[in-house]
Order: structure tokens, then sequence, then C-alpha cells
């Protein structure tokens, strides 16, 4: 698994990581009830987000729900890195240049701790809340409030088992400098229209499709 270390400005850092893209194609004709409905959901949320972020809504009610939408769309794109090393056997960091790899191996080891910190306090809260929601029972119609505190604890429960597992020494870490993400580090500090057509330039380059719009996402 390739993971990037990208360089916000302060100090800060994000770990980032792009899943292969993997094209599904139509559903095989023996393919179950569960599957059909997991398959169709994914494309539906997909089209959702799309829809969101091309930002046309109209009425108050369309916008929050758009926004609601594209908030959700960018928290499940913030936690994925993590999410995915739940599962990795090797890892491999891809760090500014900038850094010694001694430096580069520190930032990893302190995200990875408050990783596991931040998502572990999370993970009990909503839990809490989850639990808490179920005096809304009376109200009809789906618990959409327990929908929502359900999925964000699941989220964090994979956030929190993907820190600890790239903590430990179950996966070993490959450190390799990178000239683009120190490139990248030297745009923190400029303006967004300043400085938008090099971070795509570099993202394109490192061959992250969404790398540009993360960046500045993170980095405002």
């Amino acid at each position: 698994m390739l993971v990037h270390l990208i360089p916000l400005g302060h100090e800060r850092y994000e770990l980032y990581a792009e899943p292969p893209e993997v094209d599904d194609g139509p559903m095989d004709e023996d393919a179950g009830r569960v599957r059909r409905w997991l398959h169709r959901a994914g494309e539906q949320w997909r089209d959702y987000v799309d829809a969101a972020r091309m930002n046309t809504a109209t009425s108050g009610f369309a916008r929050w729900r758009d926004n609601a939408i594209c908030r959700l769309a960018e928290t499940i794109d913030e936690q994925r890195t993590l999410r995915m090393l739940r599962t990795a056997e090797t890892a491999a960091l891809l760090y500014p240049a900038s850094l010694t790899e001694s430096a580069a191996r520190a930032v990893l080891n302190r995200m990875l701790s408050l990783a596991l910190g931040y998502h572990g306090k999370r993970l009990v809260i909503y839990l809490v809340l989850f639990i808490l929601s179920g005096v809304l029972f009376f109200i009809p119609g789906p618990n959409i409030v327990a929908y929502y505190l359900g999925f964000q604890g699941f989220g964090h429960l994979q956030c929190w088992r993907g820190a600890r597992h790239a903590a430990s020494a179950d996966l070993t870490w490959m450190l390799t400098p990178s000239t683009e993400l120190a490139e990248l580090a030297a745009l923190t500090g400029e303006a967004h229209h300043a400085r938008a057509a090099r971070v795509q330039a570099i993202a394109d380059r490192l061959g992250l499709e969404h790398l540009a719009s993360f960046f500045e996402r993170t980095a405002a």
C-alpha cells in the first residue's frame, strides 16, 4: 500500500492514499439480493455526491442537503487512508524530500498515536449517543439520528483499527523521499489562485486524481 505524507504548512501533515480504480462492471445475473442492493446503493451514493458538488440547488432545503452530502463525502475521503491500513501487510510512505527519513518517521509515529487517541475517543462518544438515540423510537419513520450516529461510530472504529494496525509491529513501513511532495510543501504558504495549477500538476505527476481537492480543503 502506498501512502503519501502530505504537507499542509506550519508543520502540519496528513496521511493520504487513493484506492486503485476498480470497474465493477454490471452485476452478475446470479448475484444475491444483498449484493445487488449494496451495488445499487454504491452507485446511487456516487450519483448523489456528483450532483451535490455541482452546487446547483436552489431551495434552502436542497442546499442544506447537498452541503450535508458533501461534508459526509469529505469525511469518508479523509478517513479512507486509515481504513485501508487495517488490512495492509506492508506500506510504503512517500514523504517530502525536504525532511530527513528520521524526521518523516517521527511525524508518522506521532500522527498514528494522535489518530489512535482521537478516533478512540470519538468512537466512545458516538457509541454512547447511538445508545441514547433509542429514546427517539416513538417518532414515525426511520431513526435518521441513529443512522447518522451509527455511521459515524463505525467510521471511527475502522479508523481506530487502522491506526492501531499501522502503529504495530505487524505492519512494515518503507520510507521513500519525494521531490514532488517537497515542491508541494513549498506551495503551502501561497494563495489558492496562485498555486492551483502547480498543485494540480504535482497531483498529475504523482498519479493522484483527487489530491488537489484534498490539499486545498485540508490546507485551508
